[in-house]
């Protein structure tokens, strides 16, 4: 993994706000799906989200990107960082409590560490890194429970979608290793973001029901939040933790958003979830702890007093 930077209070503070406003987002897509589809509400998230992008864009004078490949490269990221993920995590959360969705959300970093020792030169999956996916993969296969690993019914496939959608987004982290370094993170996103919306709306309007304005004021208050809060602004504040945090210390993230969404689901929705979801939650973070490797190596040098 690449070096880590330290933590400034200030980081701190913005790592908790990104983690409220990713966790929220859970709450906010199972309000929505009370009256939309799962790519409908892909489709609503992003395209107000890039419309705010690009306003933004206009209003900074950022360089447009005009490369045909890379483009194209927004396409393919568009398909495997927002509407193959979102699209997944929707239909889960048609099934399956909010709460729950967002822990199984957290094994993206074991997908990302393991895609990227597979498919990037400079990434080696190390003793440290192998325990540590092994417990996330424990971690997973406890919140899943025996029963819905041995047998299918709705609540299994809804699990599966929303594991699924985490494998997306680790090959969504490699396909952005590879093909979009150097690019402006704000042309990026909204990018990424239109090509999404280009990709989403016709397979909405096809696959569940013509694409509409005329929705209640809870689902417009939902999709409100997701694009313009969970989404555009999540992007830009990420981008700007990544670059003085660094990506190491981004797991914190995956950690904070499970309490952030089930607290939500609570008191909001009603939820309640399983204790082995809980004790999924504590082996994932025990594995991230492991991956993430600071933890350990400070403890073995910490000297006695």
């Amino acid at each position: 993994m690449s070096t880590q930077k330290s933590l400034t209070p200030r980081v701190w503070a913005e790592l908790f706000l990104l983690a409220v406003l990713w966790g929220a987002v859970f709450f906010a897509n199972r309000i929505a799906l009370d009256e939309i589809g799962p790519l409908t509400l892909v489709a609503h998230r992003t395209l107000w989200a890039a419309l705010l992008l690009w306003l933004v864009i206009f209003a900074t004078r950022t360089i447009l990107p005009r490369s045909p490949r890379l483009w194209g490269a927004f396409l393919i990221m568009g398909l495997l960082n927002n509407l193959i993920p979102f699209g997944l995590l929707n239909f889960a959360q048609l099934t399956i409590e909010s709460g729950l969705v967002s822990i199984f959300n957290a094994a993206t970093a074991f997908w990302g560490v393991l895609l990227a020792a597979l498919f990037l030169p400079d990434e080696r999956l190390t003793l440290a890194k192998t325990l540590g996916i092994g417990l996330g993969v424990l971690g997973v296969a406890t919140a899943i429970g025996l029963s819905h690993l041995t047998g299918l019914d709705p609540r299994s496939f809804a699990q599966i979608a929303a594991l699924m959608a985490t494998l997306s987004y680790g090959f969504a982290g490699v396909w952005a290793r590879k093909h979009l370094a150097g690019c402006s993170p704000l042309a990026a996103s909204a990018g990424m973001l239109t090509c999404t919306t280009l990709l989403a709306l016709p397979l909405a309007h096809v696959t569940e029901a013509p694409f509409t304005l005329s929705l209640s004021a809870p689902t417009w208050a939902a999709i409100a939040y997701a694009a313009i809060l969970g989404t555009a602004a999540a992007y830009l504040l990420y981008y700007r933790v990544l670059t003085a945090a660094g990506s190491g210390n981004l797991l914190v993230v995956t950690l904070l958003i499970p309490p952030v969404a089930i607290l939500l689901g609570t008191v909001f929705l009603n939820e309640s979830l399983p204790p082995r979801a809980y004790t999924g939650f504590a082996l994932l973070t025990l594995g991230l702890i492991v991956l993430d490797g600071r933890l350990i190596a400070r403890l073995r040098t910490k000297k006695p007093t």
